[in-house]
């Protein structure tokens, strides 16, 4: 099955935003990950496609590393003023003119999580989704997703050509060997430019959370300690 998975480069969370650090979209390695699974063994292709800066590259041959096929980069130099609609646009221009069996997206980015991309792409190339995917497997022309719901797991067959958002709980993505890392070293990125579309929404500022102050420890005989807790929530939280 030949699937293309839509890639960003994103802050690393686990860091502070003013580190600069950029790092693969969590939930897009995921995606990438369960495309190679599902393709093991045959030679169908994973191709990669990825709306970012020319500094995006880096995070692109990383996803090459992992044993994707090929890559293309639409180069936006600044994604402050692209929204989730524009995100999407884009996308569909993009694969107007090329062929796939499905399309794989993350189910949300780790800087923005609105989720909504995947879903807005599917509608705009009038093909079938489903959507938080923990599991894939190709059945003939046909690729059955498990995803998490609401109240369980279901499971959905959904006709090619399609497109599934994935969870990052669907599996483990791999880390890449030194054999792909110098693989993807080697490999040409094409670079496109993006179609132009206007934001309907628009991003001004990014920050960390505020930090919390450190908790209070107390240690004693549990009637004290049960007497110290009620006077504080008594007199300084309010609310007994």
């Amino acid at each position: 099955m030949k699937f293309c998975v839509c890639i960003k480069q994103v802050p690393d969370v686990q860091a502070s935003v003013q580190t600069g650090r950029m790092v693969l979209n969590a939930y897009d390695a995921s995606a990438v990950e369960e495309a190679l699974v599902v393709n093991e063994g045959t030679d169908d292709v994973v191709d990669l496609v990825l709306i970012g800066p020319s500094s995006a590259t880096e995070t692109i041959r990383k996803a090459l590393a992992m044993g994707a096929s090929n890559a293309t980069h639409i180069v936006v130099e600044s994604l402050g003023g692209l929204d989730s609609h524009a995100i999407a646009h884009i996308l569909a221009d993009h694969f107007a003119s090329h062929e796939y069996d499905a399309i794989l997206t993350g189910k949300q980015s780790q800087d923005s999580d609105s989720g909504l991309a995947g879903s807005m792409l599917a509608e705009l190339l009038g093909i079938p989704f489903a959507t938080n995917a923990v599991g894939l497997k190709a059945e003939g022309e046909d690729l059955v997703v498990t995803r998490q719901g609401d109240s369980g797991q279901e499971i959905v067959a959904l006709k090619t050509p399609c497109l599934v958002t994935c969870s990052n709980d669907m599996n483990n993505p791999r880390i890449p060997s030194l054999k792909g890392i110098m693989g993807a070293k080697r490999k040409q990125i094409p670079n496109k430019e993006a179609a132009s579309v206007s934001a309907l929404t628009d991003v001004s500022k990014s920050f960390s959370p505020p930090g919390r102050e450190a908790g209070v420890k107390w240690e004693g005989e549990a009637e004290e300690l049960v007497s110290q807790l009620v006077s504080k929530l008594q007199n300084e939280a309010g609310v007994l």
